[in-house]
């Protein structure tokens, strides 16, 4: 009995099992091919068409790995809501990818939650961290499993998240593991919306209020050369304006640190906001210069 599919035409390979994975990957190895892999959780959209996009320009075989890993939801998040949409999923890749690895959570950890983990440090407690408790930790223990199982030459993460790409840097670099992290720019809805897998919770109305957090980012960076406090005030002042729009944060970092900067502070920075919009929760960011 087989622990894969083959391709159709159209749709990639999907592998249940580590041991399968990585013997398409030692197969690909043999052939001096290299491997990229793209982490997501499912759910597929066009910004993780774009992870796979660019995965294809820069290696020969693709991996797709799609696994709603349960070490990075909160007990009152949505990983039971969370959806699973592998048909549509193989279908969306077409053949971006070669092959997608599709694990059970019993494959990924069969004695259960994991005793060995990944403590991401102080970033990992502040602005998403802060709001969702050990997330990050969950978020790179399975991360850095998944770099073990498929151990690609890169591995594709979505700037959207921010935060997630500054730890996943940060792990990398600190434990020596031989990979490229690429950071692929956000893709937005014709109005600004970053695309994110949550947006589908939206109704009509909060998706109107939605575009709210990429234009509190505009308006922030477009008051960045006032300084810190300025660009913030007329971030949080655009917020306001919006009533369906509850502001967890909004917050300027310094990229290299991911630390915020401090009132006198001048150059590049990354502008960051999260909030709820009915009752889904949203996150964004931009890069802007303030001074």
């Amino acid at each position: 009995m087989t622990d894969t599919t083959a391709p159709t035409p159209g749709r990639p390979a999907v592998s249940t099992t580590i041991a399968e994975i990585r013997s398409i990957v030692r197969d690909a190895r043999a052939r001096g091919e290299r491997v990229a892999l793209v982490p997501t959780m499912g759910a597929l959209h066009d910004g993780h068409l774009s992870l796979a996009r660019t995965a294809r320009g820069l290696a020969d075989v693709v991996v797709v790995s799609i696994f709603v890993n349960p070490l990075q939801f909160g007990p009152n998040e949505d990983f039971d809501r969370y959806p699973r949409t592998l048909d549509a999923d193989l279908e969306a890749l077409g053949d971006l990818a070669d092959h997608v690895f599709a694990p059970t959570v019993a494959e990924m950890y069969p004695n259960g939650p994991s005793q060995t983990r990944i403590v991401a440090g102080e970033v990992a407690g502040e602005f998403e961290g802060a709001s969702r408790p050990g997330h990050f930790d969950g978020m790179l223990t399975v991360v850095n499993k998944l770099l073990g199982i498929v151990q690609p030459d890169a591995a594709m993460f979505g700037q959207k998240d921010a935060q997630q790409v500054f730890l996943v840097r940060q792990m990398v670099a600190d434990l020596d593991i031989p990979v490229s992290i690429e950071a692929v720019p956000i893709v937005r809805e014709a109005d600004g919306l970053a695309l994110s897998s949550r947006n589908r919770y939206l109704d009509p109305d909060a998706r109107e209020a939605a575009v709210t957090l990429s234009r509190a980012l505009h308006d922030t960076g477009a008051a960045a050369g006032a300084g810190v406090q300025a660009a913030l005030a007329a971030g949080v002042a655009r917020v306001r304006a919006s009533a369906p729009v509850k502001l967890d944060y909004l917050a300027i970092v310094d990229p290299q640190t991911f630390r915020s900067v401090a009132d006198g502070y001048r150059g590049a920075a990354t502008v960051l906001i999260a909030a709820r919009v009915g009752t889904t929760r949203l996150i964004d960011n931009a890069s802007i210069i303030i001074g």
